[in-house]
């Protein structure tokens, strides 16, 4: 994972004039705060949803009850349908979620997945054609430790989707999903 901070992607998204949200279940708010830290944020920023309970993230971001019931919430497709559902609430061009296990006990998942250990989630960036993925690995880590690198995981996804996208706002990397 390439390291993006806040002021690069909120660069980004000032240059093409585009804006973002965020989803954020696992992290709880600290990718927006990390991306409102900068000076000039307000241009681009929408707002949040902290997601942290699943009724919130269907009811709210309209991810689908099944897939939560069957998957659990640390869940690729539950991550881009987030980031999808904030950006759709939002009225953004981007959005990106968070979703994961931050410990120290595993996340419950879901009867397909199984318990998630602590360390594991993903992050997906959802904008104009593009809906993407990555997941992200980090046991051993204690929850503040966790949650920062799910902020970071975050803002690198949307820093490389902004990178890649032309002026039109649409990706020529296309959708992707990387598992933990």
């Amino acid at each position: 994972m390439t390291a993006v901070d806040a002021s690069t992607v909120i660069a980004a998204l000032i240059a093409r004039g585009a804006s973002v949200a965020t989803a954020e279940s696992l992290t709880g708010g600290l990718v927006c705060a990390a991306l409102t830290s900068v000076p000039g944020s307000s241009a681009v920023v929408r707002g949040g949803i902290v997601a942290y309970s699943v009724a919130v993230k269907a009811d709210v971001l309209g991810v689908d009850g099944d897939l939560l019931e069957r998957q659990g919430a640390v869940d690729p497709a539950v991550a881009v349908q987030m980031a999808a559902g904030a950006r759709r609430v939002l009225d953004s061009d981007y959005a990106v979620a968070t979703t994961g296990s931050a410990g120290p006990d595993p996340d419950p998942g879901g009867p397909v997945t199984g318990p998630i250990p602590p360390g594991r989630g993903f992050v997906a960036v959802a904008g104009p054609g593009v809906e993407v993925v990555a997941g992200f690995a980090c046991e051993g880590q204690d929850r503040a430790g966790v949650r920062r690198h799910a902020v970071d995981a975050a803002l690198a996804l949307l820093g490389r989707v902004l990178e890649e996208t032309g002026d039109d706002g649409r990706s020529s990397a296309g959708a992707g999903s990387v598992k933990p």
